[in-house]
């Protein structure tokens, strides 16, 4: 750990990983989304590892999860993707994907939230836009966190670079970020190890370094 100006500085996971200064964010687990990935099972288990080790050590896990507003009420910026994701040319055929308290809406079983831990619905792929996830980390002097989930081009990364000009750290857990398309992924994981101000972990190693984190 480096030290400057009377502030503390992790430069590594390891550094990083103290309850006191790190959560863990579990994206967008829905029944919905987790269908739509081949790999689900495997990254529903990942998370369900992480999330326990978290318990186990100690830290702060957030959950958050897309919320689709009515079409009436969506909006142009709403409307506009919901048009590209849905291929379509009419606005007014557009539909209302994960509406709230729909079954697809859900967070999968198996990551259903302890009482100690928060859920935030949004409407926007970065975590940290209009969402109270900010202000809870910081009330609670967290700057780091930990990042798994679904998807990893679509909604991790803009989380992960949104989430750097707020001065956070984050953790990316590569094998725990599912995608719909890989070679996007790919490319995410790319742009964030070029811009550099985030780290990145496996699975094995953020579950045994958690659970120890207390010791």
């Amino acid at each position: 750990m480096k030290s400057a100006f009377g502030l503390s500085i992790p430069q590594t996971v390891e550094e990083a990983c103290d309850p006191a200064r790190m959560a863990l964010v579990i994206y967008d687990m829905q029944v919905g989304i987790v269908r739509q990935i081949q790999d689900a099972d495997r990254i529903v288990d990942a998370c369900v590892q992480l999330r326990n080790a978290a318990r186990e050590g100690g830290f702060r896990v957030f959950y958050t999860r897309h919320m689709s507003l009515p079409a009436a009420a969506a909006g142009v910026s709403q409307l506009r993707t919901a048009m590209q994701w849905q291929h379509l040319d009419d606005p007014m055929q557009v539909r209302s994907s994960f509406p709230q308290g729909s079954p697809q809406y859900q967070l999968t079983p198996e990551l259903t939230p302890g009482a100690d831990e928060m859920v935030f619905d949004k409407i926007t792929m970065s975590a940290f836009a209009g969402t109270p996830l900010d202000i809870a980390l910081r009330d609670c002097g967290i700057d780091s966190y930990v990042i798994a989930g679904i998807a990893m081009e679509v909604g991790i990364e803009p989380t992960v670079r949104h989430s750097l000009d707020l001065g956070y750290l984050p953790v990316v857990v590569t094998d725990a970020c599912g995608a719909g398309h890989p070679a996007a992924a790919q490319r995410s994981h790319a742009t964030l190890e070029f811009a550099g101000g985030s780290l990145t972990a496996d699975t094995a190693t953020l579950v045994k370094t958690m659970r120890h984190a207390r010791s």
